[in-house]
């Protein structure tokens, strides 16, 4: 899950039509990155299952501790009420949050029906769930010892998503006007997969999905998720991530390693 927040923390700066750059040469820590929504929703997420309390109760106890961490409209609102219910949607946020879930569980089954829960106290549109199940499976995949191929055709068979655009290719098109799609799950995850599939080392697949646009903070989640658990993270990006992580967040991220991640 390390990976994940670091695609967040990296991405951030650059989040958005305004910032988005299309290039690979960039910084990749500056003073002023920081952690948003997706490495909160991250560590709740870890935080259930380490705990074994339910999912959505974990998503209201982060949201109320980290309430000014950049969330989407729909969320904040579910978060704040005291309802219970989904709120059917298909955006980004349950794909990016599910990278735990894809080390915590021991067969493809159970990694699939526990992103599923995960995502469904909010997105239980099937787009939602879908993206939060490929996810969480591509972590597996890659942790497990399939190769990218593998991967690729899995997501591809199982999930419909067509993986087969290069990332060259993505960054003449992507995002370059403003619609609210590229927050779905059926924009960011084939993205941020391929980003994962060209590339060549942990830190090369970040940058590769941040140079195309749109959401970055979140598709560079996506990415670092996945690239972790096929390459691990260099230890020069764990020390600047945690380094950006106030004390909770941290002992989420020790605890969930020491108890899911050593094994491997």
């Amino acid at each position: 899950m390390l990976g994940a927040i670091a695609g967040d923390i990296i991405g951030q700066p650059y989040e958005g039509m305004s910032h988005n750059i299309r290039t690979t040469v960039f910084p990749l820590f500056r003073s002023n990155n920081h952690f948003t929504d997706d490495s909160v929703l991250t560590a709740a997420i870890a935080d259930a299952i380490l705990s074994d309390k339910p999912y959505g109760e974990k998503l209201k106890e982060y949201y109320d501790l980290y309430p000014r961490s950049g969330y989407g409209g729909a969320f904040k609102h579910w978060a704040r009420s005291g309802a219970t219910e989904p709120y059917n949607s298909y955006g980004n946020g349950s794909a990016m949050r599910a990278s735990p879930v894809g080390w915590a569980f021991d067969s493809i089954e159970e990694v699939r029906k526990e992103a599923n829960k995960s995502a469904e106290f909010t997105h239980n549109h099937p787009e939602g769930i879908k993206g939060a199940e490929a996810v969480a499976a591509a972590v597996y995949l890659a942790r497990t010892g399939s190769s990218k191929e593998a991967i690729r055709g899995y997501l591809e068979e199982e999930f419909g998503y067509d993986l087969s655009e290069s990332i060259d290719s993505l960054r003449t098109w992507y995002a370059l006007d403003y619609d609210p799609l590229y927050i779905s799950c059926m924009k960011s995850v084939p993205p941020a997969v391929t980003a994962f599939l060209d590339s060549d080392d942990f830190e090369d697949s970040i940058r590769k999905v941040i140079s195309i646009g749109g959401d970055s903070d979140t598709l560079a989640c996506i990415t670092g998720g996945i690239a972790q658990a096929h390459y691990g993270v260099p230890l020069e990006i764990r020390s600047e991530v945690l380094s950006r992580l106030d004390e909770r967040l941290s002992m989420v991220v020790m605890e969930f390693e020491d108890k899911f991640m050593r094994r491997v």
